[in-house]
C-alpha cells in the first residue's frame, strides 16, 4: 500500500490515538502515569517504520528510517529505566492527579491524546526527509548523520552521567556538575533538540523541507514553556534550595558553556 505523505500523517495521528487510549486504560487500572513519556518516545519509532510500509523512496528513506528508530529505542529504554521499572509514580503526573481531583481521569485521557497528536506532528520531519528526492548520498546528509551522531551521543552521555551521580548515596540532595552538566543545567534537553536538526539537513533542497523546522521549533517550545525546564527547575529549588540557586547562577540553562564565576559552598 502505497500514501501521500499527509495521508501517512493522518494514519499515523489516528494509530497513536488508539495507542494511547489503550494505554490510558492502563493508567487508569495502575494508577500511574509515567510510562506515558517512554510511550510517546516509542511511538515516533513506529510511526516511522509504518512510513517506510506506506511511503515512497529510496536511500534517504531508509537512513531517515533507520535514524528515527535508533533514536526512539534509545529514548524510550532510557525512560523506562529511569522513571518507570521499579518507580513510584513520577512527581509530575502525582502532582496533576493531586490538582485534577475527582476530574483526573477525564483530564488523564485528553492528556494522553494530546501525546498522540503530539507523535504525530513530530514525526513530520520525518516524511519530509524521507520524500526529499534530491539525489542521495550528498552533504546535507553526511551533515545531518554528524548531527545526529553528536545529538544522540551527547545525550547518551549526559544521561550516563547523571545516572552515575545518582547512584552514589553521598549525592543525595546534592546537585550533578559532573561532565555536560558543569556547562548545562540541563544538556541532555540540549542535544535532544540538537537531534531534531537531523532531518532539516536531511530535507534540505526539497519539497517542503521548511516544515521539519517543527521538529526543534516545537521541542523548544516544549522544553522551555510546557512539561521541561520550569517544571524541573521548580523540582530542583524545593529539594535543593541554595545549592541549585548557586548552579543556576553558575551555569548556563541549555545550550553548553563554560561555568561562570566561583562556587559558593555553604
Amino acid at each position: 500500500m502505497s500514501l501521500g505523505p499527509l495521508a501517512a500523517v493522518l494514519v499515523g495521528w489516528v494509530l497513536m490515538a488508539l495507542v494511547m487510549l489503550a494505554l490510558w486504560e492502563v493508567q487508569r487500572r495502575r494508577g500511574d502515569a509515567s510510562f506515558v513519556d517512554a510511550a510517546w518516545a516509542a511511538g515516533l519509532g513506529l510511526l516511522a517504520l509504518l512510513y517506510a510500509g506506506v511511503l515512497p523512496g529510496g536511500g534517504r528513506r531508509l537512513l531517515a528510517i533507520i535514524l528515527a528508530v535508533l533514536w526512539s529505542g534509545r529514548l524510550a529504554l532510557h525512560l523506562l529505566k529511569d522513571r518507570v521499572i521499579g518507580k513510584e509514580e513520577d512527581g509530575r503526573y502525582r502532582e496533576m492527579r493531586r490538582q485534577w481531583g475527582a476530574r483526573a481521569q477525564a483530564e488523564f485521557f485528553w492528556y494522553f491524546q494530546a501525546q498522540a497528536l503530539a507523535a504525530a506532528l513530530f514525526s513530520v520531519p520525518f516524511v519530509v526527509a524521507m520524500a526529499n528526492g534530491r539525489p542521495f548520498p550528498g552533504a546535507w546528509d553526511a551533515a545531518g548523520v554528524a548531527v545526529w551522531l553528536t545529538a544522540v551521543g551527547g545525550e547518551w552521555l549526559a544521561d550516563a552521567q547523571l545516572a552515575r551521580f545518582r547512584a552514589d548515596p553521598s549525592n543525595r540532595g546534592r546537585t550533578c556538575r559532573a561532565g555536560l552538566w558543569s556547562w548545562s543545567r540541563h544538556p541532555n534537553y540540549f542535544f535532544e533538540w540538537l537531534h531534531w536538526w537531523s532531518y532539516v539537513l536531511l530535507a534540505a533542497g526539497g519539497p517542503w523541507w521548511w516544515l521539519t523546522l517543527l521538529g526543534p521549533a516545537s521541542m523548544l517550545y516544549l522544553l522551555f514553556r510546557v512539561t521541561g525546564i520550569p517544571k524541573n527547575e521548580a523540582r530542583a529549588l524545593e529539594t535543593r534550595g541554595d545549592d541549585y540557586r548557586d548552579y543556576q547562577r553558575r551555569t548556563s540553562v541549555f545550550i553548553p558553556l563554560p561555568p561562570r564565576g566561583p562556587r559558593r559552598d555553604g
